[in-house]
């Protein structure tokens, strides 16, 4: 029996015990959006094809299998760029099907025709043209390898409607043959015995821990490690919830927003240990001063990172959770208790903090209290600004997979459409989007999604009327000077009211935890706006191409 590409492309995604689909319709993918009503194919329609990505990018986050999306031709697919390009940059396996003109149309500016394997070419792992029906399963089969091993990132596949439509024999490969492509997962022995012995030397060593530890899953690893040598541990935005965020070892998150011990710790010490890290800039901040008496060890699965930004003494590519599973026999407890000593005291006395008034809530305090009530065990997705870093300073994550945020990219927008992902995916598990103002206006019309589907997501609204983290560096860099980020906003809770979504306004310092403890008892979706001073920075703060020791707004306990 013969089947037409949309039902093989529906058979396929069984096979690969996909559950949910993210996407919106449109002309060249009819074909494919009947053979998903036919099987009874479960399908989340999002109001915006970038809110689709990015939902199939929060349920790859949350739940560690890959995210698969959908959209029509033209600008449905390059509606999908932003979320992809989100996606690569911070190694999420995402897996993306497009609809295409007729193969017989390519290239004559066909209506609804754009080139979007070209356009994302730079922006995916992998991407695919299928010009011939019978290639389907074959081509399916290895987008999900590939998105799902090594480092992981998005995969596309563009669907011309005539192959959608073709008809051939369905057989589903049982491997994947790709002689080109060849992750290495083990890392080199004799690497791992020098990082070992690395350890043993170093009286001020430091775990400097990026994302690639929770995409490998070894947080436990981690965890031992770190116990094992007694070395203090220092993370990236993307690398925040792979290590308690109360452990006495945990320094904070290090870089441009980071704390004062996790960026002093980087600077002094003897041995920084980067794990699943790639030394983003916002990391390292100006690179001549970063960690300048260091010995430097670096363990990613992908070699291109391997020294990439920052010189390295000892390289060891592999899978994570494979290479400290080898090193944790070959070490010993070192003697940092001087070195611990001192980043304790820099912990505790360069403790994070900020002013309380009466006429503004301060947002620091609005999630010092979420993170209270919620202990640590919510789901946290996030927009991109200063509410992101707040989230990274004062809520306290207590397992993996927990934070869901844009870190490579930055992409403003991510985290309304991420939080539908992750609820899909763990429905069971409370999840809270914290939003700014101006973000969670990018992608607004996904509370539609979440309003028509019943998902329990609350989202926390930190409104401060302006483009925040824009505003500061206007404040501090451009004598204030705010151009263009000053924000006319909507009544937010009408707003969410017209969605049938229920609305708590907070503008009282004393009503904080009581309206937040309301609002989490909801069963079904909500929206807490909380009026937050206009003005409010994130602090401490490193200058732009300054050295992360040298920052701004740093207070004593």
């Amino acid at each position: 029996m013969k089947l037409t590409g949309a039902q093989i492309l529906v058979e396929c995604l069984k096979e690969e015990g996909v559950e949910v689909l993210f996407g919106y319709p449109g002309g060249k993918v009819l074909s494919i959006y009947d053979a998903l009503y036919q099987d009874d194919f479960s399908h989340i329609i999002n109001r915006h094809e970038q809110g689709a990505v990015h939902a199939a990018d929060g349920y790859a986050r949350a739940t560690g299998r890959p995210g698969v999306c959908l959209a029509t031709s033209g600008p449905g697919a390059t509606n999908l760029v932003t979320g992809l390009a989100t996606a690569y940059m911070d190694s999420v396996p995402v897996i993306a099907f497009t609809g295409q003109v007729p193969t017989t149309l390519l290239g004559r500016d066909t209506f609804q025709e754009a080139d979007i394997t070209g356009i994302t070419m730079p922006i995916t792992k992998h991407n695919y043209l299928v010009r011939d029906v019978a290639d389907l399963p074959r081509v399916i089969k290895e987008a999900f390898h590939i998105a799902t091993t090594g480092r992981p990132g998005p995969v596309l596949i563009d669907l011309p409607s005539d192959i959608s439509d073709g008809k051939t024999r369905f057989r589903y490969p049982e491997k994947v043959s790709l002689p080109g492509y060849k992750p290495t997962y083990n890392g080199n022995f004799k690497q791992i015995k020098a990082m070992a012995s690395a350890l043993r030397k170093a009286e001020k060593p430091v775990l400097y821990v990026g994302g690639g530890t929770t995409i490998s899953g070894a947080e436990q690893e981690l965890l031992e490690l770190a116990e094992k040598t007694q070395i203090p541990v220092v993370t990236t935005l993307m690398g925040m919830a792979a290590f308690p965020s109360s452990h006495r070892l945990a320094l904070g998150m290090l870089g441009m927003h980071g704390t004062v011990a996790a960026n002093y710790a980087v600077t002094e010490c003897d041995l920084l240990v980067a794990i699943g890290a790639r030394f983003d800039d916002r990391v390292t901040g100006k690179v001549e001063t970063f960690a300048p008496q260091a010995k430097i060890v670096q363990i990613d699965i992908d070699p291109a990172e391997i020294g990439k930004n920052v010189p390295v003494d000892i390289p060891i590519v592999g899978d994570i959770k494979k290479v400290l599973t080898d090193l944790l026999p070959l070490v010993t407890p070192g003697d940092t208790g001087a070195w611990l000593a001192k980043t304790g005291a820099w912990k505790e006395k360069y403790a994070l903090s900020y002013e309380r008034n009466e006429k503004y809530i301060a947002p620091q305090e609005v999630l010092e209290i979420l993170s209270e009530l919620t202990k640590g065990e919510a789901i946290i997705c996030t927009e991109v600004g200063q509410h992101q870093m707040w989230v990274a300073q004062y809520y306290q994550f207590t397992k993996a997979r927990s934070f869901l945020t844009s870190g490579g990219l930055g992409t403003m927008g991510y985290g309304l459409p991420a939080a539908i992902g992750a609820q899909i995916g763990r429905p069971n598990q409370l999840v809270i989007n914290v939003a700014g103002d101006g973000s969670l206006q990018m992608n607004i019309q996904e509370l539609a999604t979440i309003a028509a589907y019943r998902l329990p997501v609350k989202v926390i609204l930190l409104n401060n009327s302006y483009l925040g983290m824009v505003r500061q560096w206007q404040e501090h860099f451009y004598a204030k000077r705010y151009a263009g980020t000053f924000l006319e906003n909507p009544d937010f809770i009408k707003l969410a009211e017209a969605y049938g979504i229920k609305g708590f306004l907070l503008n009282e310092r004393e009503k904080i935890k009581d309206v937040l403890a309301e609002a989490l008892a909801v069963s079904g979706p909500v929206l807490v706006e909380c009026r937050v001073n206009p003005e409010e920075n994130v602090f401490p703060m490193v200058p732009p191409n300054g050295a992360i020791n040298q920052m701004m707004g740093v207070m004593e306990s």
